[in-house]
This record gives C-alpha cells, sequence and structure tokens, in this order.
C-alpha cells in the first residue's frame, strides 16, 4: 500500500500555470499532501496566465526540508522571484544535502543554480535559461525528463507528463 507523503512546492506570483496545477493535482490524485511555500504565509499566487490562484500555506522560512519526501519547482517567473531568498537557497541546499528530491521544471533550475547545487550535476531546463545551467557548473541536455541523483528536470509544459511520472515514481521508492 502506498502512504502519502508530503510534496512541498516552492511558489511565487507568475508561475507557469500548467506546471503547477499539473503536478499539484497529480499529488493529490495519488494521495500525497501537497504544501505550498511561497515567502510568506497565506500569500495569494497567481500564475502568469491567470488560469490558476493558489494560497500559500506556509513561509520558506517557517518549513523544514526533513518534512517533505519531495520539493517540486514549477517554472515562469516564479523562480526569478524566489531565488535570491536566502531562505529559499538553503532550504534546497538542506533538502539536497539530505538526498531528498527535488523535480525542477521550465525555469525552476534557477534556483538550484542560485543554491549552487548544480556542479558536476546533469541537467535540463528552459533551453533559455541553458547557459545559467552551465555558468553555475552544470551539464545541460536537451531531454524531456533527466535524472541526476535526486534532481529531476524536465524543459516546458510539453514535458510535463514525464515530469510528474517520474516523481511520482520517485515518491514510490522513497524510504521516509
Amino acid at each position: 500500500m502506498n502512504q502519502g507523503k508530503r510534496v512541498a512546492f516552492l511558489l511565487a506570483d507568475g508561475f507557469e500555470d500548467s506546471e503547477m496545477s499539473n503536478p499539484y493535482d497529480e499529488m493529490v490524485k495519488n494521495g500525497h499532501e501537497a504544501v505550498i511555500l511561497s515567502l510568506k504565509a497565506s500569500e495569494e499566487l497567481k500564475g502568469k496566465k491567470g488560469k490558476v490562484r493558489y494560497t500559500s500555506h506556509l513561509a520558506v522560512k517557517d518549513a523544514s526540508p526533513k518534512d517533505y519526501s519531495a520539493i517540486i519547482i514549477p517554472g515562469g517567473k516564479s523562480p526569478s522571484h524566489l531565488m535570491d531568498d536566502e531562505h529559499v537557497q538553503s532550504f534546497v541546499q538542506e533538502a539536497d544535502k539530505a538526498g531528498i528530491t527535488i523535480a525542477a521544471i521550465c525555469h525552476g533550475p534557477q534556483i538550484l543554480a542560485k543554491a549552487g547545487l548544480l556542479k558536476g550535476r546533469t541537467l535540463t531546463s528552459y533551453p533559455g535559461i541553458a547557459d545559467e545551467v552551465r555558468e553555475a557548473g552544470g551539464t545541460f541536455v536537451d531531454k524531456e525528463v533527466v535524472v541526476d541523483r535526486n534532481l529531476i528536470t524536465s524543459r516546458t509544459p510539453e514535458d510535463e507528463p514525464a515530469f510528474i511520472e517520474e516523481t511520482i515514481s520517485r515518491l514510490g521508492v522513497n524510504a521516509w
């Protein structure tokens, strides 16, 4: 029997609507608890296309990565609003150190780059940030989904099915 896990979504205004709503809905549908972390608790966050809105459950500064089995970072403009925040950076650094699954799509890897987590890692992202990935020490590959240890990355909304499938699959094998 698959016991539901807690999954954190790092989110700010301007996220890519489907890159948040589709993984979020699939996590819930698969029995996982989805928790939205942003810079402030109870913050209303709007997708860049205006199709969906979410309210954050908790401020990142009040969250511990150890409480989650996975962290999902949707793309769009959201990562650029989060990546310079020291709490966001330490959150993903601690999660990576603990081997917690971090799934980032589109512009999501910008947070990982800013947190210094890409050196020696192979990943994909929105092609427009491939240079940022390389400058942060990562190896960029143009594939729909790339797994490097605990990192799962994808490029664009078209890659969501593979991204979601890989993330759900990883949740099924986590020991915690």
